[in-house]
């Protein structure tokens, strides 16, 4: 064959036969649904990244460098390819192979796009399934002894590639034969066919290539090409990510049909001129798709197993927090029941001296102003009457109010605390609990805005509980609202409605005002958790109206945005439904 027919054999674009269309269709089919269904989950997370990939420029026709200096061959169109479908930006590189692998295994280089895998190799690297099978030849000069295998070596040198697979191979396995080292497949041919040393193992297709390229008239190759290697693209161990996107784009050159195609322009060829793997790169190709589509499957099934792991522990951390949350509750509840009842004595007391204190003084005020204009200043508890005559009445005020809201937490105090559960046989009507809790709270909502509404929804059912404790709910989330806002332009929004399908009842409050931070929105419903402590929250409101709500098997959800405002939903099941719990 002449160097111009083989490389115009190895450039043209043979049509597959009718036997392979008829025997892969199916399969062919199959595979491409499936990898095209994973394609888009393997695409890299950064597309813009640049994917140096590696290979050696002296490897026709699988890869070399062209006459116009540029990168070529089959390995090397078959990765643009990968990259077109995968989505992927790539650099592709070629110079020795001994230089290459040494920048692959130092990390300058990504992957390699031809590489022939070994049990040895797979101890450092990562392959994907085989594009290609490459046989090793043993070549000599005309009229050298034929070699039957490489025991047969024993005793004569032989010129291999520094870093190939061959020179793995004969340093793993010693045959006896002394080891020349090149650096290319084609230095190797011309220093045999210049009468150099005894035989040049190399790859076969590339040594047949070359000998015809370069005119080696001299060289002939000896005995069967043997190994039937796999050869695909290799990764460093810990980059299978970068290898599935190759393994993939791969799967769907292969189903599409434009894997063979790359192959039949630079491969086909030779092998219809006569090349005996024909049948054996078939097989290794059915194969793989085989081994593709169980590969797809356990991807897939991992992936499953994986969701189900983590909803599993989500589900166990979220009921662990459940229940040291509900500890913590019952603890605190215990604490703080018995710290309120020792609360209430003293502040009891307080509460009723001190109107009689302050009407004591305002007998006495009189008396004591006409001693001050009579004899002039003088001394009460250690201080000049004329300091104290205009603070005793406001000090007897304050200590009042204080005392006031002493009893005020001592009282949310106890409903905090409160261990047995309300009598909840009311039927009550959320409306007409609404209603209420509005007017209670109507001075509260005019000072705070000139923007109130609500809507009440038409015949909804009714639901079982206790309305004053429902009621209780309502004021404090009314209240939140209302000291949620910076504006009276501001609005209040309320409105209740009924959901068939769950049966359940739903108030729903929506302000305007500051929001919440995404940071306290998790500690809302905690105990003495408070953003206003200055204007004079307790921080029990919102702890006491998820308890209430959850005594009635409702739930309250919280809806914010910093800035924007605030949405609360209440959300109770009608009587029906708890009449079938």
């Amino acid at each position: 064959m002449t160097l111009s027919l083989l490389t115009t054999l190895l450039r043209s674009n043979l049509l597959r036969s009718n036997f392979l269309r008829s025997k892969h269709g199916v399969i062919s089919l199959t595979l491409g649904l499936l990898s095209i269904s994973l394609a888009g989950q393997a695409r890299t997370s950064h597309p813009d990244s640049v994917i140096h990939i590696g290979g050696d420029y002296n490897y026709p026709p699988y890869e070399f460098i062209n006459d116009a200096g540029e990168a070529d061959g089959y390995n090397t169109e078959l990765t643009r390819a990968i990259a077109e479908v995968m989505g992927m930006n790539i650099e592709i590189t070629l110079s020795d192979w001994d230089t290459t692998r040494k920048r692959f295994e130092q990390g300058e280089v990504d992957a390699m796009q031809g590489m022939v895998y070994s049990t040895d190799r797979a101890k450092q690297y990562r392959f994907s399934p085989p594009h290609a099978i490459v046989h090793q030849s043993i070549f000599a000069r005309q009229g050298m002894p034929k070699v039957s295998q490489l025991a047969d070596l024993q005793g004569h040198e032989v010129i291999v590639q520094r870093g190939g697979i061959m020179h793995d191979y004969l340093q793993l396995n010693s045959v006896g034969a002394q080891l020349i080292l090149v650096d290319t497949h084609t230095a190797a041919l011309r220093l045999l066919a210049s009468g150099q040393h005894d035989y040049a193992l190399v790859a076969n297709l590339p040594g047949l290539y070359l000998g015809q390229e370069l005119a080696l008239s001299n060289i002939v190759p000896v005995g069967k090409p043997f190994g039937a290697q796999h050869y695909g693209y290799a990764v460093l161990k810990n980059n299978e990510e970068l290898l599935s996107q190759f393994s993939e784009g791969l799967a769907i050159l292969k189903n599409t049909g434009r894997q063979q195609a790359i192959y039949d322009r630079w491969l086909g060829p030779l092998e219809n001129a006569g090349l005996p793997w024909k049948k054996i790169g078939q097989a290794a190709a059915l194969i793989s798709g085989l081994l593709l589509i169980i590969l797809g499957g356990i991807v897939i099934w991992n992936r499953m197993l994986k969701r189900q792991v983590s909803l599993r522990t989500e589900e166990l951390k979220l009921q662990q927090q459940q229940l040291l949350q509900a500890d913590k509750m019952t603890s605190l509840g215990i604490l703080v029941s018995g710290v309120a009842h020792e609360i209430n004595n003293p502040s009891s007391l307080l509460l009723l001296n001190l109107p009689v204190l302050k009407e004591i003084y305002q007998d006495v005020e009189e008396i004591l102003e006409a001693h001050y204009q009579t004899h002039g200043d003088f001394y009460m508890g250690g201080l000049t009457y004329s300091r104290m005559r205009h603070e005793i009445t406001p000090m007897l005020d304050d200590m009042l109010a204080g005392t006031n809201r002493i009893r005020r937490i001592v009282d949310d105090l106890r409903d905090f605390a409160r261990q047995s559960p309300s009598d909840l046989n009311e039927t009550v009507d959320l409306n007409e609990v609404l209603a209420t809790a509005i007017r209670l709270v109507d001075n509260t909502i005019r000072s705070a805005t000139d923007h109130f509404s609500v809507t009440y929804a038409s015949a909804i059912p009714p639901f079982r509980g206790n309305a004053q404790r429902i009621e209780q709910v309502i004021i404090n989330l009314i209240v939140n609202a209302c000291q949620a806002l910076t504006s009276t332009q501001q609005c209040i929004a309320i409105k209740t409605y009924y959901r068939p399908k769950e049966k359940q009842l739903c108030l729903e409050i929506k302000d305007q005002g500051c929001g919440i931070d995404d940071d306290n929105m998790s500690r809302l419903s905690d105990p003495f958790f408070t953003t206003k402590r200055e204007q004079g929250g307790t921080g029990l409101g919102l702890s006491v109206s998820a308890s209430i709500v959850q005594e009635h098997g409702g739930n309250l959800v919280y809806d914010s945005t910093l800035g924007q405002g605030t949405l609360v939903t209440l959300l109770l099941l009608s009587q029906e439904a708890r009449e079938y719990e």
